[in-house]
């Protein structure tokens, strides 16, 4: 395989402190999106929106009948399998026109608007208002892909690992200080001036807020990051329309992947293992409420927990990495989940509950930022395709969420329990250690060929 030829545009500046500290400050942007409205405030306010007039859990969505609770999760599974089909093209496209900030930026303000649209949220603009929430996804996952692309264009290889840990810690803090700011509001409306007869305005305006908190801090780290550089002088002048060439520079990297025998392996041990770490962050909440009967302050509780936690877990992943490398500390950490897994099926409500979510946040912020910053060093050096190969890495992500949580679906409505779940999870971890020993004792860059003897080695 060729290596991919470098653009002749002055380079970036690789780890320059006002660069690299605006990249990261894009987690304390965006990552109030997921924590405000998909894990806490948002699904509460939901539930007591999507109702009939008796107030059963049925809707009326565009002439169908349905549970309000199915329509949530039908609605933010299309809106990431509807990513995941746009990604490869769209970064394709970015790639060839070396537009990335620019698709970045309409990603980021189309989930921010989306967000602050919901303040309209009520009945009367239900329709409306889960297309907002189907756009606010799309806005958050669709940005997600660009923002990752700049970590190799932005940083040397020996910074990955810290920086990547860095911008997942930022973006704990931050959606912890809009959660607590959001939990004010709405437990204690009358601290800010709100008639607490009014239960419904404090939650929507907490949803105005997560909008105006990831525009305003999401321009912040847009302006750090560096300028569009235009089409690389590697790809060709552009022929017929930016769609037909985003196709052709697809499948352009999609023939170079296929002879990158690491970060094909990367990729297979990252869906399996992602689709257990991505189930059990997604019904731990759910786990929490309807097995162990935990009050909603306990659960909220939990969720903060998770949040501090993982901001230790990313940084210490990542000094172990530099100590014993990539693979190995990313072997610990699945290995950790599924112990986790086990510990699941036993753990009651008290102390031993807590004391599991703390384990699970420590190792939640580790695999997180280890995943990212170890894809980072696999994909070839100095190509400028990198939102391309970042697409590939976010759909294996999105599809590993849709089959984990189907599967854990389907396996607790079969035994009617969701502890036989959470257990049966523990086989996506043992596949995902299987396809990482596979990668151990070998180099990140044994993806180089005979024609890329200019390949350096990096450890595992």
């Amino acid at each position: 395989m060729q290596q991919a030829a470098v653009a002749t545009s002055a380079p970036v500046e690789k780890n320059n402190p006002r660069i690299t500290n605006g990249w990261a400050m894009y987690d304390w942007a965006n990552s109030v999106y997921p924590l405000v409205i998909t894990s806490t405030i948002f699904p509460i306010y939901y539930g007591s929106v999507a109702v009939n007039e008796q107030g059963q859990d049925m809707v009326n969505f565009l002439g169908f009948n349905l549970p309000g609770s199915s329509l949530y999760t039908y609605a933010i599974s299309a809106s990431f399998l509807i990513i995941a089909a746009l990604s490869p093209i769209l970064t394709a496209i970015a790639d060839f026109s070396g537009r990335k900030k620019l698709f970045l930026r309409f990603f980021c303000f189309l989930g921010a608007a989306s967000c602050a649209g919901l303040f309209f949220f009520t009945q009367e603009t239900f329709v409306l208002s889960v297309g907002l929430l189907m756009l606010a996804t799309i806005g958050w996952a669709g940005s997600i892909v660009f923002y990752n692309s700049y970590l190799p264009l932005i940083a040397t290889e020996d910074q990955y690992d810290r920086l990547s840990a860095k911008g997942f810690s930022l973006g704990y803090v931050g959606s912890v200080i809009l959660l607590v700011l959001s939990l004010v509001i709405v437990l204690k409306p009358d601290l800010v001036g709100i008639d607490p007869a009014n239960k419904a305005l404090p939650p929507r305006i907490s949803f105005l807020f997560t909008g105006l908190w990831w525009a305003i801090f999401g321009q912040f780290a847009l302006s750090r990051l560096p300028a569009d550089t235009g089409r690389p002088d590697h790809m060709p002048a552009a022929q017929g329309n930016f769609l037909l060439n985003g196709f052709h520079e697809l499948s352009n990297v999609w023939q170079q992947i296929k002879q990158l025998p690491m970060l094909k392996r990367f990729l297979l041990a990252y869906f399996t293992y992602n689709m257990g770490v991505q189930t059990v962050m997604y019904v731990a909440t759910v786990f929490g409420d309807k097995v162990l009967k935990l009050e909603s302050q306990a659960l909220i509780i939990t969720i903060l927990l998770l949040q501090v936690v993982a901001i230790l877990g990313a940084y210490l992943f990542a000094r172990l990495s530099e100590a014993i490398g990539n693979t190995r500390a990313l072997s610990w950490s699945v290995a950790i989940w599924a112990l986790i897994c086990v510990a699941g099926y036993f753990v009651q409500a008290g102390w031993s509950f807590y004391a599991l979510a703390s384990v699970i946040g420590l190792t939640m912020g580790g695999i997180q930022s280890l995943s990212r910053s170890t894809y980072s060093k696999i994909i070839p050096e100095n190509t400028p395709d990198t939102a391309s190969y970042f697409s590939f890495f976010d759909v294996t992500e999105k599809l590993s969420i849709v089959i984990g949580t189907a599967v854990f679906g389907i396996i607790s409505q079969v035994t009617g329990s969701m502890r036989n779940s959470i257990l049966a999870l523990i086989v996506f971890f043992i596949l995902g250690l299987i396809f990482l020993f596979r990668m151990r004792g070998q180099s990140l860059r044994s993806n180089a060929t005979a024609e890329e003897p200019q390949m350096k080695p990096a450890a595992l």
